[in-house]
């Protein structure tokens, strides 16, 4: 039994009552709940001076904190997370956010990176929130690879997939290459390729260099590397997680030290900070799982709230995640079955493709 749950059993009925309220009270409006709001709220009658003695002993439990000198409180980042695994009540997906998604994400689009843009758009939109959308990675196999020369500091890596797709990328090559060394690493490339998707072909090319690094030449495999580095690793932080609905967050941050925290997380967004951790969060099941402030580990901002879904493929394999960010005091509630929903319909759509 973790430190929340054991809390809650030592709560009672009252306690429990007043700490719900509080919290309720607090992600609406996001100001304190004092004692005489919650005198008029409670189910039973009772004094503002009991409902103080209650909430002084929820802070002891360290459940509640009190921003100011005035009486009122707010949950504390443990009180949210027990009140998130014990009380929250997740709502049916409103009809209204339901066609609003359906109706921008209607699967039509041919490419893949136009249609979680329109995903991020949507889920932004129903949640007044930044959206965060990880595209899945390319995973038919290679058919061809190519290097071409576009200057002496500009290179182009082609790669042709068995399903007629063919994407490309401008990188900066290590430095004296000349066509027969861009020939010999495209042909070592092409002798590997052969059914591999781009991640088993990464892996293929590491064993491979290990094994015969004297028999290939420098340049070609200083080449091989660079190339395919800008293929996983930076092309994938630029194209795969994309962002959407920053303006939110502005709107969402009023308070002078709102807006120091969401120019913090802009900055984080900016750099597109670990995309990979950002899809390992996800891998410890299906559903829809709530980071709240310090245990958000992928961006530098405390105060902040990550409500992140995977999605799978046809062959049920988590490809990518959806998820919004946004302030703790977010609708979690409300906002749990949309990132559900739109997960689940991704995760469709992409098996749909496949």
């Amino acid at each position: 039994m973790n430190d929340s749950a054991r809390i809650m059993e030592q709560m009672n009925d009252r306690s429990r009552e007043v700490f719900r309220r509080v919290v309720e009270g607090y992600l609406s409006t996001g100001d304190p709940v004092g004692s005489r709001t919650l005198t008029r709220a409670m189910s039973e009658k009772v004094s503002a001076a009991t409902i103080r003695n209650v909430m002084q002993d929820l802070e002891y439990l360290g459940l509640l904190d009190s921003p100011h000198v005035s009486a009122g409180r707010v949950p504390t980042q443990q009180g949210l997370r027990m009140f998130v695994d014990g009380l929250l009540e997740v709502r049916d997906l409103d009809a209204q956010d339901r066609e609003r998604i359906d109706a921008t994400v209607d699967g039509s689009d041919a490419d893949i990176g136009v249609l979680m843009d329109k995903v991020g758009a949507a889920l932004s939109g129903a949640t007044q929130v930044a959206s965060l959308v990880l595209a899945p990675k390319h995973e038919a196999a290679i058919r061809h690879v190519e290097f071409v020369q576009l200057a002496p500091d500009r290179a182009l890596v082609v790669l042709v997939f068995a399903d007629g797709q063919v994407e490309n990328r401008v990188f900066t090559p290590p430095p004296g290459q000349t066509p027969s060394s861009m020939r010999e690493a495209a042909n070592f490339l092409n002798a590997l390729a052969g059914g591999r998707t781009v991640g088993e072909l990464r892996q293929a090319i590491e064993r491979e260099i290990a094994t015969r690094r004297q028999e290939i030449d420098t340049l070609a495999r200083d080449l091989v590397e660079s190339g395919m580095a800008i293929w996983e690793n930076e092309g994938e932080s630029t194209e795969r997680l994309i962002v959407r609905g920053r303006a939110n967050l502005l709107e969402a941050g009023t308070q002078a030290a709102d807006l120091e925290r969401i120019r913090t997380l802009f900055d984080d967004l900016e750099r597109k900070r670990d995309i990979a951790e950002f899809l390992e969060l996800t891998d410890e099941g299906e559903g829809v799982r709530i980071f709240i402030g310090s245990e958000n580990k992928l961006f530098s901002l405390s105060g902040s709230s990550l409500v992140v879904s995977p999605y799978m493929n046809a062959d049920r394999k988590i490809v990518g995640a959806v998820g919004v960010i946004g302030p703790t005091r977010l609708n979690y509630g409300r906002i749990v079955p949309i990132v559900d929903y739109t997960a689940q319909l991704v995760g469709r759509m992409i098996s749909d493709r496949s």
